[in-house]
């Protein structure tokens, strides 16, 4: 695996490398020793699927609120996804900055992303699905989020949004996020 940082602060990009023979190919996509190793060191507590069967669909921007926040592993198993990460922490030197990459299930590339960031995704093929680990329990109380549109953040979406649930469009813009 290779660690690469991202523009946003704490973030981490894991170039994995798959392993070829007459059978297929292999790839470790989490060694703890190997993550501990490039300083992204946590317990994961919870993996979740999510899948969504049209491109455009858009799911985010999510994060859950202190004591409660939590790092994500996030790492695309099918179809592919534009991943975004938004560093909301007011005291980081790339507070209001996002990220965003491309997630294929065929290159295996994985994100970091820290606590104190929203997240979000975009489908971009049919039938897409992300694999993603956390390092809190779900907090319901603590679970929200901020509008993907929000033009303090201008994030530059790479396809029209064509599928969002109720909560995710009327998420309140930065100003008035919890």
């Amino acid at each position: 695996m290779d660690f690469r940082p991202a523009p946003i602060r704490d973030m981490a990009i894991i170039e994995v490398q798959p392993i070829a023979d007459h059978r297929g190919h292999f790839a470790r996509v989490f060694a703890q020793e190997e993550f501990a190793a490039a300083g992204l060191e946590r317990t994961f507590v919870h993996g979740n699927i999510q899948f969504s069967p049209r491109p455009g669909t858009l799911r985010g921007m999510h994060f859950q609120t202190p004591p409660h926040e939590e790092v994500k592993l996030v790492r695309c198993t099918r179809g592919a996804v534009f991943d975004v990460v938004v560093d909301l922490r007011e005291d980081s030197p790339t507070y209001r900055q996002w990220h965003g990459e491309e997630l294929r299930a065929d290159t295996y590339k994985t994100l970091w992303v820290p606590e104190g960031c929203a997240h979000g995704f975009v489908t971009l093929e049919p039938d897409s699905e992300v694999l993603y680990m956390t390092s809190h329990v779900f907090a319901p109380d603590a679970a929200t989020g901020i509008r993907y549109d929000d033009p303090a953040i201008g994030i530059e979406w790479p396809v029209a949004i064509e599928v969002i649930s109720d909560r995710d469009a009327t998420w309140p813009l930065l100003e008035g996020a919890a």
